[in-house]
């Protein structure tokens, strides 16, 4: 009896193994259907969200052992996040802005508005989606970004493939992912939404799908004020694509093709028009800005030099951050292409050109300058140089993270 019944348990064990190896196998089948950039995408999502939930909710059971208190004005946004959730591993992923965000997904379309000193994409998208979640319009806002995210990582990934080749693209999507405070791609807020949609809109710009551009374009204005600007290193790309070539001929063939970037600045248009049917007011949001946050036009070169000579040490730091990207930028020219450089050029120079008040927010406006990421990827090529760059960023990243969950967000947002 003990030899079969020793033979029955290897049978049936030996069963059990069958079933599981094929199990593998059919999950591993259906796995390689999947094309590999969203593979990558999917992984670079997971892995990300893991990590930094894991770091978020451990910091903050430490920080309350140390009973550490936040600033003066952070004890109100602790009470708006614990009134999004009581989980913390969801509460932490709101700050400031997102709560404003929340309260224009909210407000009925059949009564006139006051004050949106925001584009309105994030929060009608947001409203929209907000039924399906049993009307919650935070967590309907907070599902768009992470959505916006994991679709970034894949035109991230595309993108970088037409740029430098798969080994690059990877290393595009790594540094993107590391930048200081790329964090905040899973915030509530609209990093990833932005940036998500200005990726597509240059791979699909590189690829000459010129009607899908304009497209994404015309929501790319409603996304962000500085979406508008994206259709300058957008022309770009077509010149570039007719080898920059001038005369009759050619303009003709740059309108005819690249006429769907009119696309760009008509979703502008489209919120100015929302403007003056709310408010009475085609400038409204430029005017809530300026009420709200004394938001000026100003010389973006003159600020620079305020924050860095005049300005309070957390100024002159993320002054000095918006330099570094700069110049990084512009040294990746031959790398990346005029496009590349005049777009992340704008995405430093025009939020400077906000004034003072934009210092606050300057290390979160930054994180739209991808070109930044494409020039990194290029210049660490060697394992040596990757590892040590990839550890700098991440150690970076983990310090701006502490500090947001420490309520001391005021230095990034």
């Amino acid at each position: 009896m003990g030899d079969r019944g020793r033979a029955v348990g290897a049978a049936r064990r030996g069963g059990l193994g069958a079933r599981a190896g094929a199990v593998r196998d059919r999950v591993a089948r259906a796995t390689d259907r999947v094309p590999a950039p969203w593979r990558f995408a999917v992984t670079v999502f997971l892995g990300t969200k893991i990590a930094l939930t894991l770091v978020g909710v451990l910091a903050l059971a430490a920080f309350d052992q140390l009973s550490l208190a936040p600033p003066t004005d952070g004890w109100t946004m602790r009470d708006q996040q614990r009134a999004v959730s009581p989980h913390r591993w969801v509460s932490l992923w709101f700050a400031w802005d997102s709560f404003l965000y929340d309260k224009l997904a909210q407000v009925p379309l059949d009564r006139p508005w006051q004050d949106f000193g925001f584009p309105l994409l994030y929060p009608f998208l947001g409203r929209a989606l907000a039924p399906l979640l049993g009307g919650h319009t935070a967590l309907a806002l907070l599902l768009v970004a992470n959505a916006a995210f994991l679709l970034l990582l894949y035109y991230a990934h595309r993108l970088g493939e037409q740029l430098l080749g798969v080994p690059g693209s990877r290393r595009f999507v790594g540094y993107l992912v590391l930048l200081p405070t790329a964090f905040l791609f899973q915030a509530a807020l609209t990093e990833s939404l932005f940036l998500c949609l200005t990726l597509a809109a240059f791979h699909y710009a590189e690829r000459r799908r010129w009607l899908v551009v304009g497209v994404l374009g015309f929501f790319l204005a409603l996304s962000r004020s500085v979406g508008f600007f994206v259709v300058v290193p957008l022309a770009l790309v077509l010149l570039r694509q007719h080898d920059y070539r001038l005369g009759r001929h050619a303009l003709w063939g740059y309108v005819r093709t690249g006429c769907p970037l009119l696309l760009v600045p008509a979703g502008w248009l489209a919120f100015m028009a929302f403007c003056r049917w709310q408010g009475g007011d085609w400038f409204a949001y430029q005017h809530a800005q300026q009420r709200g946050w004394g938001v000026t036009v100003q010389n973006p070169l003159g600020v620079l030099w305020h924050g860095l000579t005049k300005g309070s040490l957390p100024d002159a730091l993320r002054v000095a951050a918006a330099v570094l990207a700069m110049v990084v930028v512009v040294a990746g020219l031959r790398r990346i292409g005029l496009p590349y450089v005049v777009y992340g050029l704008i995405m430093v120079l025009v939020p400077l050109s906000m004034g003072p008040p934009v210092y606050r927010s300057l290390l979160r406006y930054l994180l739209a300058a991808f070109p930044v990421a494409l020039v990194l990827a290029g210049w660490a090529r060697s394992p040596r140089a990757e590892r040590w760059l990839a550890g700098g960023l991440a150690v970076l990243q983990g310090a701006l993270f502490v500090a947001w969950l420490a309520y001391w967000s005021h230095f990034i947002i």
